[in-house]
């Protein structure tokens, strides 16, 4: 199966982070990351119970170690878009179409849950490939911080080892800058940048795409960048050094 990390974005209260280990262990995960998250101490390990091994074993890091790392990030939210023009939380999936999404994948997977008070915010979601939900009642769709983490590693759990490999972080987000790139020389209205980025992080997040994939787009926007300004030449270096990584990656 894919390496599946639970990350708390600033965990407000240890309690939950001790009750989010329990329900990992309860489920076969063990891949605890931590953004800054509030003191830890006894409290956080008597609610882990006997996933007290989770807790000492997580990784605190910023969110931006964690976004330069593994391969795809999944933003979890009790609040999505009501409609596909406000595309910061759209299109969203339930965890059982997470499971269909990812588990052919052999990869490192990142399910991010923000915190108790507010979530995730914009930024965050920005930067994340999948949105997910529970399908709560609209009443109060708003779960606890480890009911949530529950529900989605009890539809996660069992999946079989991953079968292909996906482009890493790194590779997207230099596929994502060259599209930016691409963007300056059409001269896209500034105005709509950043939702047009959003709309093709979205679109590309969820076709997960593999390292020659990637390279092939990177392909494709160069050849357009020099029929449309032959002296482009940064572009067709940037190019050939990607494919030449992707090709080493493809021989591995």
């Amino acid at each position: 199966m894919p390496d599946i990390r639970i990350v708390l974005v600033e965990p407000l209260y240890e309690g939950n982070i001790g009750f989010t280990a329990r329900v990992m262990k309860n489920f076969g995960f063990k891949n605890l990351v931590l953004i800054d998250p509030c003191p830890i101490g006894n409290e956080a390990y008597a609610r882990a119970s006997h996933a007290g091994d989770i807790l000492s074993a997580a990784t605190i890091c910023s969110f931006d170690e964690l976004v330069s790392d593994g391969h795809i990030l999944i933003a979890t939210t009790g609040e999505v878009s009501k409609s596909v023009c406000h595309s910061m939380r759209m299109p969203y999936f339930v965890p059982r179409e997470i499971r269909e999404m990812i588990h052919d994948l052999d990869g490192t997977i990142s399910i991010l849950f923000g915190r108790e008070n507010w979530g995730l915010n914009n930024d965050e979601v920005q930067q994340c490939d999948i949105i997910c939900t529970v399908p709560a009642s609209s009443e109060y769709p708003i779960l606890n911080l480890s009911h949530a983490v529950g529900i989605i590693c009890y539809e996660l759990a069992g999946m079989g080892r991953g079968e292909y490999p996906v482009a890493t972080r790194k590779e997207m987000d230099h596929l994502y800058h060259h599209i930016e790139q691409y963007l300056d020389l059409i001269d896209h209205p500034i105005h709509k940048r950043l939702m047009t980025m959003v709309l093709i992080r979205r679109v590309l997040g969820r076709s997960q795409l593999t390292v020659r994939e990637a390279s092939t787009l990177h392909g494709l926007l160069r050849r357009s960048e020099w029929h449309i300004n032959p002296d482009l030449e940064q572009f067709r270096r940037l190019d050939d050094k990607l494919i030449s990584t992707d090709s080493e990656r493809c021989m591995e």
